[in-house]
């Protein structure tokens, strides 16, 4: 049996990248690793997501949605969660 390694796996499941199915999965993974990254830094931080919340003037539903898929986050609420509520920086790449 041949070894795969998880590049090869999603090439095989998903296709090259660049097809269309392989970047909406790539997108879905980035969407993600936001929500996972948002929700670490506000565990580190100490503040439970209605504490967020009430910092950011949302409900604390909207803070485990975007904790547990960070795709329908609008940028104007990702710099306010990041900014005003976790006292951190927002820094976006853009690759081509």
């Amino acid at each position: 049996m041949e070894n795969k390694n998880w590049k090869d796996i999603k090439d095989d499941v998903y296709g090259k990248v660049g097809t269309e199915r392989r970047d909406e999965l790539d997108r879905d993974f980035e969407s993600f690793k936001i929500g996972l990254l948002l929700k670490k830094a506000r565990e580190e931080k100490h503040l439970t997501q209605s504490e967020l919340a009430e910092i950011i003037d949302k409900k604390r539903e909207y803070i485990s949605k975007i904790e547990n898929n960070g795709s329908n986050i609008t940028l104007k609420t990702l710099y306010d969660v990041v900014e005003k509520g976790l006292g951190g920086k927002v820094k976006i790449s853009i690759e081509f």
